[in-house]
This record gives structure tokens, C-alpha cells and sequence, in this order.
């Protein structure tokens, strides 16, 4: 007997209603239980906030992501997002603590968390800042994001801990340049190590290595023969670090030799000075 393609859709076709007619038919079966449980967004940001409280931090951050899902944008997922952040940033997680935050911040930039939330991700990056012999980047950074905290929301209580945090990234900067510097230093170098020196003196004037690049700029310049920037170095040195170390062995230097630090008003050097003096 042949059977038509018409007859074999129709039976399917029957046959698919009456496997759902026979669903919801069924005393057991509900519909409802496909759609996903939500809890209210107020219960679960107090369940966060009590799992904080009690020392269980990563099941307070499930509650406070759980707010993130279920209920995105609602004023609950902003500040489970401050929340999380914090969580993150207080668990060591940096990198997961900066990709919230500025997820915050690019949604919340103009409420009254941000700059806390701004100050958390400076302070995950300040967390990242490894001893000066390695990569800086993440000083670099700490200074990009406390930055902000500074200009942006220049009346918040972490405008202080910011500028201490941009300090503290700068010096490592400067150390960064002056070990550069050395190494050009000790193979003679000496073109490649006044660079490097100089960027200290010029871009990180109130660091802790500026009396140590003034006297290597001393050094370096005489190397080279040129006295005139030599004396200038130390001259400058003994100006704004009369006590130091560096300038005593600068002055002996110089002595050796018959000379004594003066200043050229004309040299880099001495335009330079003026952001160590004036504190800028």
C-alpha cells in the first residue's frame, strides 16, 4: 500500500498534539517550573551583606552577582556592584576587582559610590606594583586611576590615600629610570644614561631619586668632558639637598679635579631646578 507524503506530515502533526495534549493533561506537569527562581533583589543584597558580615565573603559575592543577573539596572545592581567590587578587590582577585569597577564606573560615573569605586580599582592596580627592577606598568596605572580620584572627585575622603598611592607609584617610576640608568652607566653608556637621569630630574622632580640623579649627572657629564653641566648638576644638588650624600661625593669629585659646583642659568639642569624648588 502506498502512503502519501500528505497523510505522513498529517500524522505528524497529530502526533506532536497529542504528545502536548497528553503534557498538559498531566496532573504533574506545570509550566511554571521552567521559568527561572528569582528572590527580591532587597533580600538578596541583605543575605550579601549579612555573609559579609559573618566572614563568607565568596557567598556574599554570589548574592551580590545574583542581583547583577536578576535584576540588571535596578538600584540594588548598582550597589551590589560597589559590593562586588570590593569583594573582589578584598580577596585579591585585582584583575577581576578593576574589570568591575570600571564596568561601574562606565555605567555609574556620576553617583555617590563612584569615587570609591574609582579609589578601589587605583587601589588594585597599586596592589599589582612590583619591585622597581620589574615592569612598571601597573605603578603607571595606579597613577592613571588615583588620578582620577584627584581631579574627578577632588572633595571625597580618598583624595589624600590617592596622592600618597600616586607618590609612592611615581618614586617607583623614577627608581625604574635610574636603574636603566646605571647599567648605562657601568658600560659607559653614557649618552643612554644621561637620558634617563635627565627624564628623573624633568618628569619626577619630587621623587626620593632626584639627589641621586643629580649626582650621577655629575658624574656622567664629567665623563663626557663637559664640566660646565657637571658643575651645574652639583651646583643644583647642593641647592636643594645641602645635607645629602650625593652632593658630598659630587663635590669631591668636582674638587679632584680643581673645580667647585656652579650653576649655569642656561642649562637644562637649572630650568629643571625649578620644579624641585617650587614643589610642582
Amino acid at each position: 500500500m502506498t502512503v502519501s507524503v500528505r497523510n505522513v506530515f498529517l500524522a505528524l502533526v497529530l502526533g506532536s498534539s497529542a504528545v502536548v495534549a497528553g503534557c498538559t493533561t498531566d496532573p504533574d506537569y506545570d509550566i511554571t517550573k521552567l521559568a527561572v527562581t528569582t528572590d527580591p533583589p532587597e533580600q538578596l543584597y541583605n543575605e550579601g551583606l549579612a555573609n559579609l558580615q559573618a566572614g563568607k565573603a565568596t557567598e556574599a559575592g554570589r548574592k551580590f552577582d545574583a542581583i547583577d543577573k536578576q535584576h540588571p539596572f535596578s538600584e540594588y545592581a548598582r550597589k551590589a556592584l560597589v559590593m562586588s567590587t570590593f569583594i573582589k578587590y578584598r580577596q585579591g582577585d585585582y584583575t577581576a576587582a578593576i574589570t568591575s569597577g570600571e564596568r561601574y564606573m562606565g555605567l555609574y560615573p556620576q553617583t555617590k559610590d563612584a569615587a570609591y569605586v574609582q579609589y578601589l580599582i587605583g587601589l588594585a592596580y597599586s596592589k599589582q606594583i612590583p619591585v622597581v627592577t620589574q615592569d612598571q606598568r601597573t605603578a603607571a596605572k595606579t597613577i592613571e586611576a588615583m588620578m582620577k580620584v584627584v581631579e574627578n572627585y577632588p572633595e571625597s575622603e580618598y583624595v589624600d590615600d590617592a596622592q600618597s598611592k600616586i607618590r609612592y607609584a611615581r618614586d617607583q617610576l623614577a627608581g625604574k629610570e635610574m636603574q636603566i640608568g646605571r647599567y648605562y652607566q657601568e658600560r659607559r653608556e653614557y649618552l643612554a644614561s644621561i637620558a634617563r637621569y635627565r627624564n628623573v630630574v624633568e618628569s619626577f622632580p619630587n621623587t626620593n631619586q632626584v639627589e641621586e640623579a643629580l649626582a650621577r649627572l655629575c658624574e656622567t657629564y664629567f665623563a663626557l668632558g663637559l664640566v660646565d653641566e657637571a658643575q651645574t648638576a652639583a651646583a643644583v644638588l647642593g641647592h636643594n639637598y645641602p645635607d645629602s650624600e650625593w652632593y658630598a661625593d659630587s663635590v669631591k669629585l668636582l674638587k679632584s679635579n680643581g673645580l667647585e659646583p656652579r650653576e649655569n642659568s642656561n642649562s637644562w639642569i637649572s630650568r629643571a631646578a625649578k620644579k624641585i624648588v617650587l614643589g610642582t
